[in-house]
């Protein structure tokens, strides 16, 4: 099995099923030894989501808003939001292994690594969904996080972007709908949401630990400072910083952002 050209196959498969099963064969071959690697094979700068097949894509500002979290409406739009980060997650992850080549096998088996993770999430989340009686692709969703993608295609962007700043603010947004769920705890739904939650906030830590780490490695190999990061995220999110809602100090350090950064980053000053 060639790596890049089954990770092509597996990033364009738009079913999640398929996607699923491909990605769980192909990770068993990578885990046991069983994969090639023809690095020179051109990549592929992709014009649409994979998921463009079964989702209405539409601008992320006519997505349906999530509140009245105590209602079945209300929860199956906001389950419904996080599959559909979590399923974009997985082709995020996958993407950085096919794309950069140059970096060895340990970043392969980080972001391998972290796709597992986000296989696992959305299939959590989807199984709520069903519960609830919908599916992933009944609602319009937006296609933000693969155009951030497709917009960077260099190691530092990729991971200023990516790892540290959309999936670092969604450590700052997790903390901010579980104080939205807990008024509707009693509720058996809301229990097992609030559940996958915690789970998936406790791991996407790792993941951003891991864009930080590479993150540090393409700035040493591109002779930059680790400031640059700002003015990185200024060039793709204009006036970013500071952040107008409270931001996860706590997982952001756990996650390597630094004292001056939270200091940046946050709008009151984190303790």
């Amino acid at each position: 099995m060639e790596l890049y050209t089954t990770l092509e196959s597996i990033l364009t498969t738009s079913a999640p099923q398929e996607k699923i099963a491909a990605f769980r064969d192909f990770y068993t071959a990578y885990k046991n030894g069983e994969i090639t690697r023809e690095a020179d094979t051109k990549t592929t700068l992709f014009t649409a989501p994979s998921y463009r097949d079964f989702c209405t894509v539409i601008d992320p500002k006519e997505v349906p808003r999530r509140n009245k979290l105590g209602s079945q409406q209300g929860q199956t739009l906001l389950t419904h939001a996080i599959a559909h980060i979590e399923y974009s997650a997985i082709d995020l992850a996958l993407d950085a292994v096919y794309r950069f080549r140059d970096l060895g096998e340990e970043f392969e088996r980080d972001w391998l690594s972290v796709a597992d993770d986000e296989v696992r999430h959305f299939e959590m989340i989807e199984a709520l969904l069903r519960e609830l009686g919908s599916y992933y692709g009944e609602y319009p969703v937006h296609d933000a996080l693969f155009e951030a993608s497709m917009r960077t295609l260099d190691l530092l962007e990729r991971m200023a972007v990516v790892p540290r700043y959309l999936e670092a603010n969604g450590l700052d947004a997790t903390p901010l709908i579980l104080q939205k769920l807990a008024p509707h705890s009693s509720d058996l739904m809301v229990q097992k949401i609030i559940g996958a939650l915690h789970i998936i906030l406790d791991e996407e830590i790792d993941h951003v630990r891991k864009g930080d780490k590479w993150f540090l490695y393409a700035c040493e190999r591109e002779g930059k400072e680790s400031t640059s990061y700002f003015e990185i995220i200024e060039k793709h999110y204009p006036n970013s910083f500071p952040r107008r809602i409270d931001i996860n100090c706590d997982a952001r350090r756990q996650a390597g952002f630094d004292k001056d950064e939270l200091e940046k980053i946050a709008f009151t000053k984190c303790l």
